[in-house]
């Protein structure tokens, strides 16, 4: 008795549930669209591989597969390519089988020779580099000159004073201390 396409899902389920379970790499977005990240966080050669279940899933399609996750923005679109045409060589040859897993082990066989043309780190181009060199020069001139406190004191006076007309409150005040120290105390 041949299983239909859901009963053979629905059993796949169970197998990736039993042999993914506490794996932190495999994700369950819903009952038919799995995602499996590669590489370490952070890092510019790590992607998600997303598997979708068609209707015909297994006995007449394979998985819809994207590559264009937010998470994978920074893979280059050649290295997408590669891997699209390496997982798409990969479904004839399974057919009629659950092949999730399969797809899923396959790419972490082949994560080298798949990742051989993205770089270790964002490519600098030149609007990257001339933003940096623009930032660095605008911090310089960013730089404010140190005033004295005289410097400071005579540029308050100078403009305070021409801009109201007034003295500054207290400007005749006399230092009580001061001038008690001066004329001694009367005995």
């Amino acid at each position: 008795m041949k299983m239909t396409c859901k009963e053979q899902q629905e059993e796949e389920l169970e197998v990736l549930h039993s042999i993914y379970e506490g794996d932190e790499c495999f994700k369950e977005v819903n009952p038919t669209t799995f995602q499996y990240k590669y590489g370490d966080d952070g890092s510019y050669k790590s992607f998600n591989v997303e598997l979708t279940w068609t209707d015909t899933y297994p006995e007449e399609s394979g998985p819809d597969v994207n590559l264009n996750t937010f998470y994978n923005k920074h893979i280059l679109e050649c290295v997408k390519g590669k891997i699209m045409a390496g997982i798409n060589e990969q479904i004839p040859d399974i057919i009629g089988c659950a092949m999730t897993y399969t797809i899923f082990e396959w790419v972490k066989e082949n994560l080298d020779d798949l990742l051989a043309d993205q770089p270790d780190s964002p490519p600098i181009d030149d609007k990257t580099e001339n933003n940096q060199n623009a930032d660095v020069a605008g911090k310089k001139k960013e730089k404010k000159e140190q005033l004295t406190k005289n410097q400071k004191r005579k540029m308050y006076e100078r403009f305070s004073n021409c801009a109201t007309g007034e003295k500054p409150r207290g400007w005749n005040w006399v230092d009580v201390v001061k001038h008690l120290s001066q004329t001694g105390s009367k005995e």
